[in-house]
C-alpha cells in the first residue's frame, strides 16, 4: 500500500478551528487525523508531500525514523505537531487495513471506558457568550460567579466527576481569561507575567465558588503559561484549602517546576508543552510534577505512548491533553485506552452543535467516561460533505 495524496481541511468550530489531515492510498483506504495551530502546521505538512507520496503508510516505524532524522538538527518547535498529524493518519490507515482499532496496534486496550473531565468549564461560556443562550449552543452563558456555580452543578448532573477551569475575569465589558503570554502578547501584564494580588484574590474567590457548588467533584485549575514561578507559587498557596486535583502550570525550566511542586501541598500538573520522550525526561528526573500532561494529537499517538511509558518508570501518571475537536478526542481516547498509567483525559463539554456530526460515528460520553468501540482505525471518519459545508479559509486557532 502507498500514499497517493494528502489534503488538509479546516472547519469552523465556532470559537476555534478544527483542522484535519486526509491521507489517500492506492488501496482505497483513507486515513484521518486532527491537528491544531493549522496556519503553521499546515504548511509543514504540505512541505512533506514529496517524502510521503509513494511511502507505505503502514510502516509507522519507518515514518517515525524519517521524521526523527528530519528534525534532528532543529528539535522541538512546530514540526513534531506536523509529524504527529501524519503518524496519526497512518495509524488510522493501518488499523482500517488490518480490521483493528488503533488501540490494538498499541498493544491492546487496558480499558474501554476512559475517565474524562470537563475542560474550560465556564471559560468559553464567559469569553464567547455570543455563542450561548441558544444562539448556537443551547447552554447558558456565564456572566458571574452564580452562573459559574450553575455550570458546575450542570456538569455534576451530567455525570462528570471532575472539572477544570481557568481564571475568569468578570469584567462587565468583556469577560475573558487572563491570557498573559498565551498567544496574546498585547494583553495587560505582558511580558512581565506578574501575579497581581487582586488577580490572586479573584482566583481564590472563583475556586471557593466552584468548590461550594461541587463539593464532591475533583476540581482542576489551569494557569497555563501566564506567570513566572514566583506568581505560580502564590496561586498554589492560595489553592491549598480547596483540595484541587491539580494546579496546572507551564514552566519551561525543570528545576523551577520542581521547586514549585516541593513548596506546596497543591498537586502540580504540567508538561503539555513538552514535545517528545526526550523532552520529558529532565522533568521526570527532577520530580517536577505529580501529573504529566501529554497531548497525543500534538506529539502523535506513537510518540505519546513512548512518553507515557517513560513516565510510568518514574511512577507518574498521565493526563491526556485534548483541547480540540471530536476527532482529536477520539484519537486521544485510543491513546488513553492503551497506557497503564492513565490519570484522566481532558474533554470539551461545550461545542458547536455540528461538531459531533463531523464524525460518521458520534463520540459517546456517559457518566463521566468516554466510551470506545472496537471498530477499525479510529472507529469513525470525517463527514466530508458536512466539513466542507463549514470549511474556513483562514482563522487563527485560540488553542
Amino acid at each position: 500500500m502507498r500514499i497517493t495524496d494528502l489534503e488538509t481541511l479546516h472547519v469552523d468550530g465556532g470559537f476555534s478551528t478544527f483542522s484535519y489531515l486526509k491521507l489517500s492510498t492506492d488501496a482505497g483506504i483513507t486515513g484521518w487525523s486532527e491537528f491544531s495551530r493549522y496556519e503553521t502546521v499546515d504548511g509543514i505538512i504540505h512541505s512533506l508531500r514529496n517524502q510521503l507520496v509513494g511511502s507505505d503508510p503502514t510502516n509507522i516505524a519507518a515514518l517515525d525514523a524519517l521524521f526523527q532524522a528530519i528534525s534532528r538538527r532543529g528539535p522541538g518547535g512546530i514540526f513534531p505537531r506536523a509529524a504527529g498529524a501524519v503518524i496519526n493518519a497512518c495509524l488510522d490507515i493501518k488499523g482500517r487495513a488490518a480490521g483493528l482499532p488503533v488501540y490494538e496496534l498499541l498493544g491492546g486496550a487496558i480499558r474501554d471506558a476512559i475517565p474524562v473531565y470537563w475542560s474550560h468549564l465556564g471559560l468559553f461560556r464567559a469569553q464567547y457568550s455570543q455563542y450561548y443562550d441558544g444562539k448556537a449552543i443551547d447552554r447558558p452563558a456565564v456572566r458571574d460567579l452564580d452562573d459559574l456555580q450553575d455550570a458546575v452543578r450542570e456538569a455534576a448532573r451530567e455525570g462528570y466527576r471532575a472539572i477544570k477551569s481557568n481564571i475568569i475575569r468578570f469584567d462587565p465589558s468583556k469577560r475573558t481569561t487572563s491570557l498573559r503570554g498565551l498567544n496574546r502578547p498585547v494583553r495587560v501584564g505582558y511580558p512581565e507575567l506578574n501575579a497581581p494580588p487582586a488577580l490572586i484574590a479573584s482566583f481564590t474567590e472563583q475556586i471557593a465558588a466552584m468548590r461550594e457548588a461541587g463539593p464532591d467533584l475533583e476540581i482542576m485549575f489551569d494557569l497555563n503559561y501566564h506567570f513566572r514561578p514566583e506568581g505560580m507559587r502564590r496561586f498554589a498557596f492560595a489553592a491549598e484549602p480547596y483540595a484541587l486535583g491539580w494546579l496546572e502550570v507551564d514552566l519551561p525550566d525543570a528545576a523551577a517546576l520542581a521547586h514549585l511542586r516541593q513548596s506546596t501541598s497543591t498537586p502540580i500538573g504540567s508538561l503539555e508543552q513538552i514535545m517528545g520522550a526526550r523532552g520529558l525526561r529532565p522533568f521526570l528526573d527532577a520530580q517536577a510534577v505529580d501529573v504529566a500532561i501529554v497531548d497525543p494529537q500534538w506529539n502523535g499517538v506513537f510518540e505519546a505512548v513512548k512518553m507515557a511509558r517513560i513516565a510510568d518508570i518514574y511512577d507518574v501518571n498521565i493526563a491526556a491533553h485534548c483541547s480540540g475537536g471530536p476527532l482529536g478526542a477520539l484519537m486521544s481516547a485510543h491513546f488513553c485506552a492503551a497506557i497503564p498509567n492513565l490519570r484522566i483525559m481532558e474533554h470539551e463539554g461545550d461545542m458547536v452543535p455540528w461538531a459531533q456530526e463531523l464524525l460518521t460515528v458520534p463520540n459517546r460520553v456517559e457518566n463521566g467516561h468516554f466510551l470506545l468501540s472496537s471498530a477499525p482505525g479510529w472507529g469513525a471518519e470525517i463527514d466530508e460533505a458536512l466539513a466542507r459545508a463549514h470549511q474556513v479559509k483562514s482563522q487563527p486557532d485560540i488553542r
